[in-house]
């Protein structure tokens, strides 16, 4: 249940509130009262100012609740020393309590800045009477003022204001004070703004039953691409659509009534088997071209429809077992196609359909799992993000550090493939900043999902859908894996030999462990 604070954060917008565009840094925090405080440095000097001349002061959390990423950091990096984060590398390819104020405050008397007196009676705690030790004032180096709903710094030669060397915070007794101060409001801040974060996708929540962190607040969720600078995707309103309306049957629940001449379905994969029993001679021949890599003019063809629909109803369209382990490209209907909203080769382009939860693992960071059952060949969801160039990602690779978590995501399916297509020039999506529930998925050398390429513009080989589908029945509650390298599977004797011989290659020598717990695990999450 939530408490009355946390009830106006979510009901109540904020009066008046610090804008994390003028906030330099977070430096300290404290509890005054039985309420929790943060030091702020404000980002307000001129060139030609030093540092030591910056304004810094107290603010409630009320204030911040624009800054609660600023704040998520701050609480972070107070742990890093003592608590090492899991990295992860880039994949293979494929509003708070309303309160009144005077227009000026933090004159240097010992006064908060929203307001109420440091010797105000309230709730008690070890923290506050330390705090009534170490008295200190709101703000240093300048005053602040409430301007246009926002509170901002200012220069003042005022003789009350009190002067510091800004460098100098925090200091020691704010440090010792901030050891012994809880985080507790802070932490459920910042939880309740992840929250709200969900709430612009369906059948979404989070769960933390480990501590009482949430996910990064610098993420965002998104419904599509969002295309990055020099990346050109074609609008839907030019895709090339089928022609030939279908029935509602659609060939006995599994497959297009249309499998030669529908146009979506021009490059899917030749269906062998019927064209064998359809016409012998064009089989021979189709099969021999295939043997000597000739070219092959599959226009006319068969073609394979990749979703079955079961005749119970209820019951989700499934991925049929032949582009499950294959791993063929699936081509979908699109919006331009005379099938209409009824067709059954519209499944990824609906988006999910499933209910998912972000929740805390026990060692391995952020996992996903789903509500309730999927069964094979289910589709979860898609891989989201930014699309951009393979030179930018390379850009943004060497920028951060050598460990850098990574969430970049080649499009080169069609690689080798398509004509002047290259692992160079081909798009990536990066999801660290913006994406969808499915960037929290963890890596499992024995994954119960798979990635899968899915196109609705099949004339466009460097956009298309990633899209995450169930290889087996996963039970509720089970938590949902991808292979980050995608390889292939081998059997457990050899997985357990190629696991022992990685450990003892010195050159494996610090490099993260793979925490997956399969018996197939390659003992390392990244060759």
């Amino acid at each position: 249940m939530l408490s009355t604070r946390e009830l106006a954060f979510v009901e109540i917008q904020v009066t008046y509130r610090v804008s994390p565009l003028d906030v330099a840094g977070i430096l300290c925090h404290r509890l005054k009262d039985g309420h929790e405080q943060l030091l702020i440095r404000w980002r307000t000097l001129p060139a030609s100012q030093t540092p030591s001349q910056a304004i810094c002061s107290w603010h409630d959390l009320y204030e911040l609740t624009s800054c609660m990423h600023l704040i998520q950091k701050y609480l972070e990096n107070r742990q890093s020393s003592s608590k090492p984060t899991l990295k992860r590398k880039r994949p293979s390819p494929e509003d708070g309590l309303r309160k009144s104020r005077d227009s000026k405050f933090g004159n240097g008397h010992p006064t908060s800045v929203n307001g109420r007196s440091d010797s105000t009676n309230s709730r008690r705690s070890s923290s506050d009477a330390a705090s009534e030790k170490i008295e200190t004032p709101g703000v240093y180096n300048g005053v602040l003022e409430r301007r246009e709903g926002r509170v901002v710094a200012t220069q003042s030669k005022h003789m009350g204001v009190v002067k510091v060397d800004a460098t100098s915070l925090p200091t020691p007794e704010m440090v010792e004070q901030a050891r012994i101060s809880s985080t507790a409001q802070a932490e459920r801040y910042i939880r309740l703004t992840f929250e709200r974060k969900l709430k612009k996708l369906r059948w979404l929540r989070l769960e933390n039953k480990v501590d009482s962190s949430a996910p990064s607040l610098d993420f965002s969720f998104i419904t599509d691409y969002v295309t990055g600078k020099d990346v050109y995707r074609a609008d839907p309103g030019s895709y090339e659509g089928c022609t030939e309306p279908c029935k509602s049957n659609m060939g006995s629940h599994i497959g297009c009534e249309w499998p030669r001449e529908c146009k979506c379905l021009e490059y899917a994969a030749v269906n062998e088997d019927l064209l064998r029993r359809e016409d012998p001679q064009l089989f021979q021949e189709y099969q021999q071209a295939k043997q000597n890599g000739d070219y092959i003019d599959i226009t006319n063809l068969p073609k394979r429809f990749p979703y079955h629909v079961s005749k119970v109803e209820g019951k989700p369209q499934t991925l049929v077992p032949f582009y499950r382990e294959e791993r063929y490209p699936i081509y979908e209907c699109n919006v331009n196609c005379r099938c209409g909203p009824v067709c059954k080769s519209r499944v990824v382009q609906k988006g999910r359909r499933v209910p998912l939860t972000i929740f805390q693992t026990a060692n391995r960071g952020w996992g996903v799992y789903c509500d309730e059952d999927l069964i094979q060949g289910e589709f979860i969801d898609t891989y989201l993000g930014e699309i951009i160039t393979n030179q930018e990602a390379d850009r943004r690779e060497q920028a951060g550090p050598k460990e850098k978590q990574s969430y970049l995501y080649s499009l080169d399916k069609f690689v080798d493939n398509v004509e002047d297509l290259t692992h160079e020039n081909c798009y990536v999506v990066d999801g660290q900043y913006i994406g969808g529930p499915t960037r929290f998925i963890n890596h499992c050398c024995e994954p119960n999902c798979r990635q899968y390429t899915v196109s609705y513009d099949k004339n466009n080989p460097r956009i298309y859908d990633i899209a995450f589908f169930a290889v087996h029945n996963i039970p509720a509650g089970t938590e949902l894996t991808f292979d980050y390298q995608d390889k292939d599977e081998v059997e457990e004797d050899v997985a357990v030999r190629q696991r022992e011989a990685a450990r003892r290659d010195p050159a494996n020598a610090g490099k993260q462990p793979c925490n997956c717990g399969a018996r197939k695990c390659r003992g390392f999450l990244w060759e």
